[in-house]
């Protein structure tokens, strides 16, 4: 029997140290140095090393990698992961537009969401009751393969939610659509120390995170530099956001990591110029888009 100070003191360290992690690796804006985080992190590690009991799903001591899997398994999606259709200028924007408007005459009406289209490996995030215990691979839209122990170690991935104290109550189920991705200037830095290392360097950042994401042996996940953004709502109990913008803000307001340079226009011709503008500096963003998504 585990001793209840000990217990609460283990469960302290783990809000403590998810915060920091989402401080540091989320919101680029850490409120601790890397000495007294690491001494929280010891600490923790000595009490479920002491204590095997008081090790929990959403642990951060989790994030390094287990033990090699023998092969992927293929789950099913609780609402089918599709694809974007593709407009290649403003005119068939308007007329995509035109069709939908004939669907529904609430279109006429509507806003619109603008956010880059990452050019990552599509992930699916279960979490229940707020802790995050399933995490898989696009695969065919209705099947993907099951990458839970890999993405743990993805340390902007929120272990739980909502990552702060706040007024939110984790839904009892909810499932995220997101990208792996990895920042421009951290694939610059990893293809250096991988090409001075003598080992295969890589074409590009969604190979690589494709690559390190799909690896049986998740300690060499841990080894890339892995970022994630989340962007829509799959799937979840409760009362949840129907709108793109509303969603956008209630993911970030758990805490979980999203694009930045989203737009809420008002109209479609506002989404259309905002599409202009992002296109024209794409390679000023951080990391690697191919479009952007109305």
């Amino acid at each position: 029997m585990v001793d209840k100070s000990k217990r609460d003191r283990a469960e302290e360290l783990r809000q403590q140290i998810n915060y920091h992690n989402y401080r540091y690796y989320v919101l680029n804006s850490p409120v601790v140095s890397d000495y007294e985080y690491d001494l929280l992190m010891r600490e923790l590690q000595e009490l479920e090393a002491e204590h095997p009991g008081l090790l929990t799903p959403d642990s951060p001591t989790q994030r390094v990698g287990s033990q090699p899997a023998e092969a992927f398994v293929r789950v099913p999606h609780p609402a089918p992961i599709l694809s974007l259709a593709n407009a290649f200028d403003a005119g068939e924007v308007h007329d995509w537009f035109e069709r939908i408007s004939k669907l529904d005459d609430r279109v006429a009406r509507a806003d619109f969401t603008a956010e880059p289209k990452l050019d990552g490996l599509t992930v699916v995030l279960t979490y229940e009751d707020g802790v995050f215990t399933l995490g898989s691979t696009r695969g065919d839209g209705e099947y993907g393969e099951d990458i839970t122990a890999n993405l743990r170690t993805v340390r902007s991935l929120p272990l739980r939610i909502p990552v702060k104290q706040n007024d939110l109550e984790p839904p009892a189920r909810l499932v995220v659509r997101g990208e792996a991705i990895i920042p421009r200037e951290a694939f610059e830095t990893m293809n250096r120390f991988l090409e001075r290392d003598g080992q295969r360097t890589y074409v590009n950042p969604r190979n690589a995170a494709s690559g390190a994401l799909r690896q049986l042996d998740s300690s060499l996940t841990a080894s890339r530099p892995i970022s994630l953004l989340c962007y829509a709502i799959v799937d979840g109990e409760g009362p949840l956001p129907r709108k793109q913008w509303e969603a956008l803000n209630y993911l970030q307001q758990l805490g979980f990591p999203v694009p930045k340079y989203v737009a809420h226009c008002e109209d479609l011709e506002q989404a259309v110029k905002v599409y202009e503008q992002m296109v024209g500096r794409r390679d000023e963003l951080p990391y690697e888009v191919d479009g952007v998504v109305i």
